[in-house]
Parts: C-alpha cells; sequence; structure tokens
C-alpha cells in the first residue's frame, strides 16, 4: 500500500503524514482540537521554525478557515518541548 503524504502548512515540505502533527477542525461543530476527529484538517511539522511561523501568520487559521485558540498553539509548544527532552 502507498504511503498517505501530507503538506506542512509552514514550510511546505511533503512527507508522509505520520511525520507531521495533524490538527482538525471537526465537522460540524467547528471546534479546533489536535489530532482527532472528522472534518478539516491541517498538518504541521513537529519543529520549532514551523509551528512559530504557524502561529505568527495565522496560517493554521486560515488552513482551517476558523478561528485556532491559544489552547491549541499551548498544546503544541508543550509537545514540542516533550520532543526536546526526549532527544
Amino acid at each position: 500500500m502507498k504511503p498517505n503524504y501530507r503538506r506542512c502548512i509552514s514550510c511546505r515540505r511533503v512527507a508522509p503524514k505520520e511525520a507531521f502533527w495533524r490538527i482538525v477542525r471537526v465537522y460540524p461543530s467547528r471546534q479546533v482540537q489536535l489530532d482527532q476527529g472528522m472534518g478539516r484538517s491541517a498538518y504541521l511539522c513537529p519543529n520549532k521554525s514551523c509551528l512559530t511561523l504557524a502561529g505568527q501568520k495565522n496560517r493554521l487559521g486560515r488552513g482551517l478557515k476558523a478561528s485556532v485558540p491559544d489552547s491549541i498553539y499551548q498544546q503544541l509548544w508543550e509537545r514540542l518541548g516533550e520532543l526536546v527532552e526526549d532527544t
């Protein structure tokens, strides 16, 4: 089976979807959450530069066509901190 490829909304890198974080605007509630749910999705590389660009230029909000709460960005920064500690 072919792997599913996705594109990072910040750096535009293409890779298998397992290499990215998934942010979802759930249908029909339009609530934004991480990893789970059916609806419109955006993918983001798990690195500092992509996360910074996504926040500064509202790339997540534009990709999802919804406003992204600050709590989502906080959760992503916490995940990034956990990745750095593990390496």
